[in-house]
C-alpha cells in the first residue's frame, strides 16, 4: 500500500511539474523581480541602473495622481461588483428555467462578451458612446437627450460609463458559476416547498438562496480581484481619462512602466507603485477576515 501511494504521488507531481515550472517562469520569478526593480532607479530598455532603496516608495506615497488611482480602483470595484453579482444571478434565475424555448441560445448571446477579446469591445464602444455614435442619435430621436453626449470623454459620465461596459463584458462569465451554482440546490426541497404554498420569492430566499450562498462568496471574491486589477477595456475606452477620472492602479502602472506619455519609462518606479498596491489589498482582506472571524465568533 505504501508503495502504490508513493508511486501516485510521483505521478501527482510528474504531471503538476509543468505547471509549477511554467507558473515560476511566468509568475513567480516576475514577482520576486518586481521586488529588486522597486528599489532602482531604472527605466527598464536602458543598463544605467541606479539603487535608490525605498526613495520609489516615498515618492509614490506623495504622489496625488497615485492616490487618485488608487481610489478610482475602489471606487471601480465597489460599483462593477454588486451590478455584476445581482445582474448575473438574476439572468441565471432566467436561464436556469429550461422549460423556455432558446435558453441555450440565450445562454450563448450573454456568454459572447466573455470570450471577446477587451481590445475589440473597447474600440467599438468608443463609437457606440462618442458623441456622434449610434447610442446618442438613439437617445435624441427618443428625446431622452437635449444634446449628445461623448459618455467615454465627459467626466461626469466617464467612470459609470466604464463600469456598466465593464459589467456587461463580464456578465456571461458570473451567469455560468451561478447556473452551476443552481443546479445543485436539491429540487426536491423545492418541490415540497412549493406543495406546502410557498411562492417564488420565499423559496428563492428560504431555500435556494441559503444553498448557493458559498459559491456567491466565492464569485464575489473572484469579481472583487478581478475588478481591482481590470486594466485592457478601461486602457482601450478611456486610457485613464477624462482628466485621469477613470485612472486606475493599472492604468497607472502602465502609463509609467510601458508608455512615453510620461517620457522615459520608469519600470522601477511603477514596480512600486505594483508592490505597494498588492499589499495594501493584503491588509484590507486580512483586517476583513479577521472582523469576519469576531462576527462569526459573536454569533
Amino acid at each position: 500500500m505504501k508503495a502504490n501511494a508513493r508511486k501516485i504521488t510521483v505521478w501527482c507531481w510528474i504531471f503538476l511539474a509543468p505547471n509549477l515550472l511554467f507558473y515560476a517562469l511566468f509568475q513567480g520569478w516576475p514577482i520576486v523581480a518586481s521586488f529588486y526593480y522597486a528599489t532602482l532607479d531604472w527605466s527598464g530598455i536602458s543598463n544605467e541602473r541606479t539603487f535608490v532603496g525605498l526613495a520609489n516608495f516615498f515618492e509614490l506615497a506623495r504622489d496625488a495622481y497615485f492616490w487618485n488611482a488608487f481610489k478610482n480602483s475602489f471606487v471601480f470595484a465597489a460599483g462593477s461588483v454588486p451590478l455584476l453579482l445581482a445582474g448575473s444571478l438574476l439572468l441565471a434565475l432566467l436561464l436556469n428555467n429550461t422549460r423556455l424555448k432558446g435558453v441555450l441560445f440565450y445562454r450563448t448571446i450573454f456568454f459572447i462578451p466573455v470570450v471577446t477579446t477587451a481590445s475589440i469591445i473597447g474600440i467599438i464602444m468608443v463609437f457606440i458612446l462618442g458623441a456622434n455614435g449610434p447610442l446618442n442619435g438613439l437617445l435624441l430621436k427618443l428625446h431622452l437627450l437635449n444634446r449628445p453626449v461623448n459618455w467615454l470623454a465627459d467626466a461626469r459620465w466617464a467612470m459609470l460609463t466604464t463600469i456598466v461596459v465593464y459589467v456587461w463584458k463580464h456578465m456571461g462569465m458570473n451567469m455560468i458559476y451561478w447556473l452551476t451554482a443552481l443546479q445543485l440546490v436539491p429540487k426536491e426541497l423545492q418541490e415540497a416547498a412549493r406543495i406546502d404554498g410557498a411562492n417564488r420569492p420565499t423559496v428563492f430566499g428560504y431555500i435556494t438562496l441559503p444553498h448557493i450562498a458559498p459559491i456567491g462568496a466565492v464569485i464575489a471574491l473572484l469579481d472583487i480581484a478581478a475588478a481591482l486589477r481590470a486594466f485592457d477595456l478601461i486602457q482601450t475606452m478611456t486610457g485613464g481619462g477624462p482628466f485621469y477620472k477613470t485612472d486606475v492602479v493599472s492604468t497607472y502602472i502602465y502609463r509609467y512602466a510601458f508608455s512615453s506619455e510620461m517620457g522615459l519609462p520608469r519600470l522601477g518606479y511603477s514596480s512600486a507603485a505594483g508592490i505597494f498596491f498588492g499589499f495594501a489589498i493584503i491588509l484590507i482582506a486580512l483586517v476583513q477576515h479577521v472582523f469576519a472571524g469576531r462576527l462569526r465568533r459573536a454569533k
